[in-house]
């Protein structure tokens, strides 16, 4: 990328002229909390360090996503982070998960960002608050709105280009900073910092136009005063895009990293000022299909002993790691797609389920040699129970369900994007009108993400994305109906290829000739009202004596089905309790607990094998759970057609070898 002269010279004059401390001052009061006036938060640049109510600070913060964690879980998890002797919080803010579809706004339960904040507070907690609008974090898009790519399939994400800018200057200007800003710390609330964009230089488009817009958009709507920073690699590749004149400039790194040359990264931009590690990695994220990936406690513990010794504030990315619930999780492409599995464990100092661990204890027994310990003992671990087996029973096939849901008829296939889909299934049909060899090549390029292939609802085989397998070979006649039921995995969660559309993405094409007339029917599992109508309406169906499909059609050992089951939770004060669902003899699929999707599990790939249930999604007496089996069930022998809910977690289980 070049760089023109005058604006690098431009950027390290405002670098230069940042010289006096900054900060911010009002008084409030909020949530009946006692706030001291004067309440100010800022950096004095003379001194290298920040400067909260006018006195020297420095910060040690743990990554905690509010969206990742069952909001009856919250406190649990803040409390811990404090007990570990930290004193903030950090967390991204999801545009996709709290405006879905364009206009409407989720703010209720897990999404309820407000009483986050509120609960960090009351935790003895300051919070670090990271807007995005990108967010990458492993989520679907990097937490980008789907319906992006329906609006303007050309749109230049994370740019100027007005197409884009319409929709952030709405979701931010409207809807998310005027939240925000009764919880600034001016204002009597936790919200220290505010991050402009993620991780920017190392995106391709290196658009100083739309960082300084997001930069001035965030400053219009929370004030002058507003501490902002940004985040980036400890490179000067990264910072040189990355870094925005009148916003701070920090870095992040892992373990083992020389702490001369990468905050002498940061020192080149910000030549004065506190050092800032804003994602140090105590752990790793987790693909489909590779072992789980651990960092050494030691490891962890001695640099973040070495950052704590020269006044340096640290942001420890995760602290708690969490799960992505529902089909939130993302993928990322090195050689090939790698979609990411539901926990988001990180091997973290928390584990999923909130866990102290071994790990935890050796980060607390450094920071408390330089920051205060709070009086009291560590939370413990929460209570686990093994509530035994479920018997499952096979209840409609996919192939049945899209006959009670509505289709879109084309010449040619669309993606979920045009179909208003943001995940899950669709199933693809097309009728064959000419003759073609036996066997014959049914090419679905750059299909996203994995195709079950039938022909008159026998199975053919699969591709995959993630197996870079385009071509399926089948045997079919005219007048046959080929079927390719689509199943996204997550859209890539960083780089270039965020603008990821699902579906058949391309025209699909049989020995080259390309296939006309398709009929495309979307199965909206993430919409758990939808579904159940859907349910309900074949139920009808069904009782009327119309024609149906056999249970068969359309299945492989018990594949492109939904089953339930229900089991007992105890009546009593000690329930309910933390779970895990166990899925031996099952294949790939997606799993709800009482209408609440837990999200997709894959136990033949690993490394994760059990599914995290929290508390909060059960109640005593009966609890329902339902799958969705695309592949392979145990249920061909009833005697085996069952799940277990235990009390230990499997996320590092057994992978495919590989070359």
């Amino acid at each position: 990328m070049k760089f023109g002269g005058w604006l690098w010279g431009a950027q390290l004059l405002c670098i230069a002229a940042a010289a006096t401390p900054l900060y911010a001052k009002n008084v409030f009061k909020e949530n009946s909390l006692e706030v001291k006036p004067n309440r100010s938060f800022g950096i004095d640049y003379k001194n290298n360090r920040f400067l909260k109510d006018g006195e020297g600070f420095r910060y040690a913060s743990g990554s905690i996503h509010y969206f990742r964690v069952h909001q009856t879980l919250w406190h649990d998890r803040l409390k811990k982070l404090r007990m570990a002797g930290f004193n903030a919080v950090q967390t991204y803010v999801e545009w996709s998960s709290h405006e879905p579809e364009p206009g409407m706004y989720d703010f209720s339960g897990m999404l309820d960002l407000e009483g986050f904040l509120i609960a960090a507070q009351q935790e003895d907690l300051l919070v670090i608050l990271r807007l995005g609008p990108f967010i990458d974090a492993e989520r679907d898009m990097g937490g980008f709105p789907y319906w992006l790519l329906r609006m303007n399939p050309w749109m230049k994400l994370r740019t100027a280009d007005p197409s884009y800018l319409k929709y952030v200057d709405n979701w931010f200007g409207n809807i998310l900073l005027p939240k925000i800003k009764p919880h600034l710390y001016a204002n009597g609330g936790p919200v220290i910092m505010i991050q402009v964009e993620n991780e920017y230089g190392s995106y391709q488009a290196c658009d100083f136009a739309y960082t300084s817009h997001m930069r001035d958009l965030t400053r219009q709507k929370l004030g002058d005063e507003v501490l902002l920073f940004s985040t980036d690699g400890s490179g000067t590749g990264y910072l040189k895009c990355g870094k925005i004149p009148g916003v701070y400039a920090t870095v992040d790194f892992g373990t083992g990293a020389n702490l001369n040359k990468t905050f002498g990264a940061q020192r080149l931009f910000e030549p004065q000022g506190p050092l800032v590690n804003s994602e140090f990695y105590p752990g790793w994220l987790d693909h489909w299909g590779d072992p789980h990936a651990t960092v050494s406690s030691e490891n962890v513990a001695t640099s973040l002993d070495a950052m704590l010794a020269m006044n340096a504030s640290v942001n420890m990315y995760m602290f708690h790691g969490g799960t992505s619930f529902g089909l939130t999780a993302g993928a990322n492409k090195g050689s090939t797609y790698q979609a990411c599995p539901t926990s988001y464990d990180y091997d973290a100092p928390l584990s999923e389920a909130g866990d102290p661990t071994e790990k935890y204890f050796a980060i607390r027994n450094v920071t408390k040699k330089y920051l205060p310990l709070p009086a009291g003992e560590v939370p413990p671990a929460m209570p686990k129970a093994a509530y035994g087996k479920i018997v499952m029973a096979n209840h409609w096939t996919v192939m049945q369900l899209k006959g009670a849901l509505q289709s879109t008829m084309q010449q040619w296939p669309l993606t979920f994007e045009d179909l208003n889909m943001p995940n899950g299934i669709v199933v693809y049909e097309t009728t064959l009108n000419f003759t073609v060899r036996d066997p014959s090549v049914l090419s679905l390029n750059d299909i996203g993400d994995r195709g079950y292939v039938f022909v008159d609802g026998e199975y053919a085989g699969v591709a995959s994305r993630e197996g870079a397998i385009f071509d399926v070979p089948v045997s079919v006649r005219p007048g046959q109906t080929i079927s390719v039921v689509v199943e996204s995995q997550g859209r890539i969660c960083v780089g270039s290829g965020i603008n990821d559309f699902k579906g058949l993405t391309t025209n699909a094409t049989l020995d080259g000739f390309y296939l006309e007339g398709w009929n495309m029917s979307p199965v909206p599992i993430t919409n758990m009202t939808r579904l159940k109508a859907a349910f309900h309406k074949l139920k009808k169906i069904s009782h009327s004596g119309q024609s149906m499909l056999s249970l068969s059609y359309g299945t492989r050992q018990g594949s492109m089905s939904f089953y339930r089951g229900t089991f007992k939770v105890p009546d009593d004060d000690d329930h309910p309790q933390d779970t895990f669902l166990k899925l031996d003899g099952w294949t790939k699929g997606i799993a709800w607990v009482n209408d609440f999707c837990l999200g997709r599990y894959w136990p033949v790939m690993g490394p994760q094998v059990t599914l995290y249930i929290p508390a909060g999604v059960l109640k005593k007496g009966t609890n329902k759970l339902m799958l969705l089996e695309l592949e392979a069930s145990p249920c061909a022998d009833p005697s085996q057609c069952y799940v277990s809910l235990v009390d230990t977690p499997q996320i590092n289980g057994p992978t495919p070898r590989k070359l």
